[in-house]
């Protein structure tokens, strides 16, 4: 850029001013490119004017045309070194560069010159904001603010920066100040939805996405913040509309794909969830996220070798991803797929060791007996997913109530595991003295055992259209006193409502077999087999001490009189049969070493399986042979109606149980239908309910406590006739004897523990142990 010397006249004066004019005037039109070549005509006939000097050096920062505007700026300082606006251009310059360190010492030469100049302080805010120094951008804010107390800009910035500090209340009052200066301020609006999500304050966050939505139509990322806090709100076909709008105003929406699928599989729409999921990650080829959640549902859909492929990329891109590695063992061990699996489960136990979140708390009940590392894994789980949310306060003591109410929450009302075990105990609770209210969640299978279920209850209320936190109001609107938790961590669970404070008391019971780790659970059901004394220490719960089994059962469950005979089940005549109709992903590859030391030791017997799914059934073949048994010993069972599959429990001779993470329902199945079970007991809850269902019904003798002892005694059951038959006659002399499958003694000592819990709380008293006796 050069300038031609000319001396100056008055008509070069004049003709000067009349280009400074017009450049002036385009500038003012925002016509920064005209404005430019004004500046410039202007300049060339009087190089050193201020005026023209400053405001080119401003239309070039507008244009973005660096290199001329450093040279314009330079040229400033050197003739004007004590003006400011030289300075503020410099580090804006600076700020153009993301040189923002530079650009600060400029800024703070730019107010060192005018200590009111207002622009300098909000982009010297900025350049701090930029670098992570929010305290002092906020400073900076203030200090434009004071100076111009109607700076809608200065408000806006000073609001991110405490919405970044997690200074959300005061953030929200910054960008109410700009509502108030702006109106039409469509990204104050926004972003004050988001604090306000955050804050649970999800009804007053959805207004603040319409109305920046009324202002900016094509607002996509409101669209999107919108269909967020929707979802929240179980208000699911609403959702989706919003990320379409998200999606048709932004077509490379990677997020909104994402989300829009997650959506869908809450939906059970889990073939157009795929969908979403594969645009988000055609959009964006490195989302991790994405390829997580569609591998998730593509679970759901047992297609596991997509499954595997979807992790194992996610693990590529990020590999500290949450949870990623223990999906990954998980869909392996679903289906027996056991390639590097110790490494594996040893990264996964090192992680946690070192307060990594790695593993949900469901998926390392099946890989560690270590009560202490389950609890410490729950704890990270809860803090990152369900922290306590103290939204709706502290619950009102009520007045003691003649009747104690019952709040049992399960998305499992109908033909479910849970549902086959309480069913007996719901219709027997005792109804002067409890009323008892069903929240039934997630799928819902009609038929005859969901009609039996809502039945049983005083009322039964569908909640899956409603978030955790209306779940929780509602529940202490109809002042339920106790609420169970039957889900803990398994699928489709809501945990997020007993963070909430459903209820003054919370029972964790059943359908998760371990601690919640949540400071919010107060009790957890157990007994003196499952929870020793000495184990206490890894409940973030209390513990209630039935007399019996913790495990509730169904009296009566009906077996089908049909007969299976052997030809039909594929068994040889004369074969000893083990069996086990355990998950497949319970089967760990010690167990599997273990079954086959026995089955080469017990000639010509076989091992009964569940069939699961196809990758286990060829996996468990092959890894029979690779261990010296032939592919055919090894049987498995199609599902069949619960009827009849505890009717073909009697052509098995023995139930060999699986370690870590025993039979729990089909070990109750089991000894109902007349099958010994033999189990081994560890040290954590799920590695000890074999043994306590053994306790209950008065087998001790199938207990053990180490592999040695469990191989010895499978085979001196199976090459013992005598041995083996005196434990079947036992066991059906002890069916309807014992306490396991007496449904209203336990029905009358859970009632009892109920009670125990109900009064203290009246009494001032915080949890504690309870123990309850027969």
């Amino acid at each position: 850029m050069e300038f031609v010397n000319k001396k100056i006249t008055s008509d070069n004066f004049e003709q000067s001013k009349v280009f400074f004019l017009r450049g002036l005037e385009n500038y003012q039109k925002e016509l920064y490119e005209e404005a430019e070549h004004y500046f410039f005509l202007s300049l060339n006939l009087m190089p050193d004017r201020l005026s023209t000097l400053t405001n080119l050096s401003t239309v070039l920062i507008k244009l973005k045309k660096v290199e001329k505007a450093n040279e314009i700026i330079a040229k400033g300082i050197n003739l004007y070194p004590t003006n400011e606006i030289f300075y503020l251009n410099q580090g804006l310059l600076f700020n153009l560069n993301k040189e923002w360190q530079k650009s600060l010492v400029s800024f703070n030469k730019a107010f060192e010159l005018k200590s009111d100049y207002v622009d300098a302080y909000y982009n010297h805010g900025i350049a701090l904001q930029e670098l992570k120094r929010l305290e002092e951008a906020v400073s900076s804010y203030d200090q434009a603010i004071n100076l111009k107390p109607d700076y809608a800009d200065a408000y806006y910035n000073r609001g991110v920066a405490l919405q970044g500090l997690k200074r959300l209340e005061e953030a929200v009052s910054s960008y109410d100040q700009v509502i108030n200066l702006k109106p039409d301020y469509a990204y104050a609006y926004n972003n004050r939805g988001i604090i306000l999500q955050e804050l649970k304050c999800v009804e007053d966050a959805l207004l603040s996405y319409d109305k920046a939505i009324s202002i900016k139509p094509d607002f996509a990322e409101a669209h999107y913040n919108r269909g967020i806090t929707l979802h929240g709100l179980k208000r699911l076909e609403e959702a989706i509309i919003s990320y379409d709008e998200a999606i048709q105003i932004k077509p490379d929406y990677a997020d909104a794909y994402n989300n829009h699928g997650n959506v869908l599989k809450e939906l059970y729409r889990f073939e157009q969830a795929i969908i979403s999921y594969d645009k988000a990650i055609i959009i964006k080829p490195d989302y991790a996220n994405a390829y997580f959640n569609s591998g998730v549902v593509l679970q759901e859909l047992n297609r596991y070798d997509a499954v595997i492929s979807c992790y194992e990329q996610a693990i590529s891109i990020k590999p500290d991803y949450k949870f990623v590695i223990g999906a990954l063992l998980n869909v392996k061990m679903l289906t027996c797929n056991w390639g590097n699996f110790d490494n594996q489960k040893d990264l996964i136990l090192s992680k946690i060791d070192s307060n990594k979140i790695a593993v949900t708390p469901f998926v390392l009940l099946g890989l560690a007996d270590s009560p202490s590392t389950h609890r410490r894994c729950s704890e990270m789980y809860i803090k990152e997913k369900f922290p306590l949310n103290s939204n709706l306060g502290a619950i009102p003591k009520n007045i003691k109530k003649n009747k104690i109410r019952l709040g049992y929450y399960s998305a499992d009302f109908h033909n479910h595991a849970t549902a086959y075990l309480m069913i007996n105990f719901f219709e027997l609770h005792d109804k002067n003295q409890f009323e008892i209210y069903a929240f039934s969640f997630g799928f819902s299978e009609e038929g005859e055992m969901r009609s039996r279920i809502k039945n049983a209850f005083d009322e039964f209320i569908e909640i899956s259209h409603l978030s955790d936190e209306s779940v929780a109001k509602l529940s202490r609107d109809l002042e339920i006193d106790i609420a169970i938790d039957l889900k803990g961590f398994t699928k489709d669970s809501r945990t997020g409502v007993f963070s909430c404070r459903a209820a003054p008391i919370q029972v964790n019971y059943l359908g998760y077999p371990g601690t919640m780790g949540a400071n919010y659970i107060d009790y957890i059901i157990g007994d003196k087999t499952l929870i020793p004394s000495n184990s206490q220490e890894f409940y973030s719960e209390k513990v209630i001490y039935l007399p019996n089994s913790y495990q509730v059962n169904d009296s009566k469950k009906i077996i089908s009189d049909k007969q299976f005979s052997r030809a039909e089940l594929e068994f040889p005549e004369d074969s000893f049969v083990f069996c086990c109709f355990n998950n497949n992903y319970k089967i760990l590859p010690s167990t599997f070493d273990s079954w086959m030391r026995i089955l080469k030791a017990v000639e010509g017997s076989i091992l009964w399986l569940l069939q699961d799914n196809e990758f286990a059934y060829e996996n468990l073949k092959k890894e029979a042979q690779e261990r010296g048994i032939e592919a055919s010993r090894l049987v498995f069972a199609k599902r069949l109606p619960l009827e009849e599959h505890l009717a073909r429990h009697r052509q098995a001779d023995l139930f060999l149980d699986t370690f870590p993470y025993n039979a729990h329902t089909t070990a109750s199945d089991a000894l109902w239908a007349g099958l010994p079970l033999l189990t081994m007991k560890g040290e954590s809850f799920a590695s000890r309910v074999a043994a306590s269902l053994l306790t209950a019904i008065d087998l001790p003798e199938l207990i053990t406590s180490s592999q040695e002892h469990y191989e010895t005694l499978a085979i001196e059951l199976a090459t013992n006739p005598a041995k083996l038959k005196a434990i079947k006659v036992k066991l059906e002399s002890n069916r309807l004897t014992t306490p396991l499958f007496d449904t209203p003694r336990f029905t009358k000592n859970l009632e009892h523990a109920y009670t125990k819990m109900y009064e203290r709380y009246h009494a001032g008293l915080p949890p504690d142990n309870i123990y309850i006796e027969d």
